[in-house]
Parts: C-alpha cells; sequence; structure tokens
C-alpha cells in the first residue's frame, strides 16, 4: 500500500498527500533553497544525513552515501552559474510519523544552461533531534 501512495504522490495523482505543514522539515528545506541560491552545495548538503547510507537515486542510477552525494552534486554544478536560482513548489506531506515522513515536490531550477524541473520524494528522519534526508528521489521532468 505505502509504495502505491509513494508513487501517486511521485507522479502527482491527486489525493493521496496534504499541504507540508511540518515547520521542523521546512526549515531544512528552506535552508537548502538559501545555501543552494547562494551557490553553497555544503551547506545545501547538510540537509542530508550525513552517512554512507543516505541514498540519491534518479531514474538512471543511485548514488550511496552524503560524500558520494555532495561529489555528485560538485561535478554537476561546479560553479554558481550552472547551480543557478533554485526553488520548491508543491511541498507535500505524503506520510507523516513523530520520527520519520516523506514529503514530495517539484523543483524548479533556472540555470545558465536554461531551465530545468522535475518532481522529488524526500524521505525524512529525526535523528538526534533533527529533521534529516536519508533518501531522494528526484526525476527530472523530459
Amino acid at each position: 500500500m505505502m509504495r502505491r501512495v509513494w508513487m501517486m504522490a511521485l507522479l502527482g495523482l491527486p489525493g493521496c498527500s496534504r499541504p507540508l505543514e511540518q515547520p521542523e522539515i521546512r526549515e531544512v528545506l528552506d535552508r537548502q533553497v538559501a545555501a543552494w541560491n547562494r551557490g553553497d552545495v555544503e551547506g545545501f548538503m547538510q540537509g542530508y544525513w550525513k552517512s554512507d547510507n543516505l541514498e540519491f537515486a534518479t531514474p538512471q542510477e543511485t548514488t550511496r552515501g552524503w560524500q558520494a552525494t555532495l561529489d555528485r552534486y560538485r561535478k554537476r554544478y561546479s560553479t554558481p552559474a550552472k547551480m543557478g536560482h533554485l526553488r520548491f513548489e508543491k511541498l507535500a506531506a505524503v506520510e507523516m510519523r513523530p520520527d520519520f515522513a516523506r514529503v514530495s515536490g517539484r523543483y524548479l531550477l533556472d540555470t545558465s544552461e536554461g531551465a530545468k524541473s522535475g518532481r522529488f520524494e524526500l524521505t525524512f528522519r529525526r535523528m538526534d533531534g533533527a529533521w534529516v534526508i536519508t533518501r531522494d528521489h528526484t526525476v527530472a521532468d523530459p
């Protein structure tokens, strides 16, 4: 059942999520956007779980580990112009428990290489009193 809800949310189907109203999670995402928009990849990565078990998945590949994910971002977005300006929209809680959340949304990225956009679903866990992203599944728009 959870996989069905997750896929429905990722595909943007109605009736499977609710607006994100968790301020602590929203704050993590707001800090990520602010760091990205000032060209600070390391600051952006502070929202992620600093663990070898972090997963960043796209339809093409899965990157495992915080350092490998940071290296991936550094390679793809090597300059502030390539990073561009990021914003998130349509943030929704797909599933919420006291120490676990799934959040879906859309990203819009204006870069020197043109506009990019897509959908994402983030798995958050509360660890040591702080919310961190433990899994990021991102799908770019065609």
